[in-house]
């Protein structure tokens, strides 16, 4: 196997999982402060029982074809369009209104009255653990990591590598005052220099509040890790975002489940829901939602508007780029949502009516 491949082929690993974790299943290694999660267990964290969820692929049929297999369309040809943003646009948003600023893939900046908030943040040029190989962003972010303003809180929702960036963390580290993270994950940010203090783990259903938000971890089907033999050590969720009366709600990366029924009728609706729409398969079908999923699992939320992340910035699967925001656009139409595909950059203000753009239409 060439150097190429050998990186290419951990970076698959690594970032999605495709071999289930080789470690020992010995005694020593169960030793876990998650012994007490129901969300742990046989030495591993684990999603909820679902009997409809459909098996993935082997990890052999995954690597083959993601190795040897042909890729059509899955990166664009056209620039994708970016609002560039700076400080003082931040700074004349509206203080007493919730804003969410699409910032690229799942990564969002948020603006909750007055204070600033980050969702799993990768400003980073790849999404992989190297620097010189792996899945490439499409675009640059619509700020520098320089220029953003004080954060007072990171979410992050799972330890992949598309969603928890070194590089970022690491820059971010002593300028953020709080992060909030599923179990497990602490021990990654400490790795990266946040110091421990500011770091709170949370199981599904754990809530807390803080500068006048409430945050609660939610369930979500998916899994984690960011080695070969660090498979599902911790834990990924989704999570409700509270600021103002209004609620926001973010699923991570998830394959559809009852979950998000249940998560509806606990907190009886969202105004916003930013909901997981791209890297789906037929090889992978549990841990990714398809676009027809991904509206199934909105109406199941009970949420007002449907806002649609994980897409248009790296390329993580086999669909073409533009596949989820067509498909989900068709669908938002024939069932009435009100749907929000906003440009990267684009400041979306929770609750405030707004003109949505198919902006990818037409672009190669």
């Amino acid at each position: 196997m060439t150097t190429a491949l050998l990186c290419k082929s951990l970076i698959l690993a690594a970032a999605f999982g495709l071999v289930a974790g080789c470690a020992s299943t010995a005694s020593s290694a169960c030793e876990t402060p998650y012994a007490a999660s129901p969300q742990f267990k046989d030495c591993g964290f684990q999603n909820l029982p679902n009997p409809q969820a459909l098996p993935s692929a082997s990890a052999w049929k995954i690597w083959s074809r993601f190795l040897g297999g042909t890729k059509t369309g899955t990166v664009p040809v056209d620039p994708i369009p970016v609002q560039a943003l700076d400080p003082a646009q931040l700074e004349a948003l509206d203080r007493d209104a919730n804003h969410v600023i699409r910032l690229g893939h799942s990564s969002h900046l948020l603006k909750l009255r007055g204070k600033y908030w980050l969702i799993d943040p990768v400003f980073g040029e790849r999404a992989s653990p190297f620097s010189f190989i792996g899945p490439k962003r499409f675009h640059k972010p619509p700020l520098r990591l320089e220029q953003l303003p004080p954060i007072e809180g990171l979410i992050l929702s799972h330890d992949h590598y598309d969603h928890l960036d070194v590089p970022t963390i690491e820059y971010l580290a002593q300028r953020v005052q709080r992060y909030f993270v599923p179990l497990g994950v602490r021990a990654r940010l400490l790795e990266m220099g946040v110091p421990p203090e500011r770091v709170a783990e949370f199981d599904w259903w754990q809530a807390t509040e803080h500068e006048g938000v409430r945050l609660t971890a939610a369930p979500a089907q998916h899994f984690s890790g960011r080695t070969l033999t660090d498979r599902n050590k911790t834990l990924w969720a989704s999570w409700i975002v509270e600021s103002g009366g209004q609620r926001i709600f973010y699923s991570g990366d998830s394959g559809y489940f009852s979950g998000f029924r249940q998560i509806g009728e606990r907190f009886g609706g969202f105004d916003l829901a930013l909901m997981e729409n791209g890297a789906y398969d037929a090889y992978w079908p549990a841990v990714h939602m398809t676009p027809e999923e991904s509206v199934r699992a909105f109406e199941d939320l009970r949420g007002k508007v449907l806002y649609v992340v994980h897409n248009s910035t790296f390329d993580l699967a086999f669909h073409t780029w533009h596949d989820p925001l067509d498909r989900i656009a068709k669908l938002a139409q024939t069932k009435k949502i009100d749907l929000a595909t906003p440009v990267i950059g684009e400041v979306l203000t929770v609750g405030r009516p707004r003109a949505n753009a198919l902006w990818w239409e037409g672009l190669r």
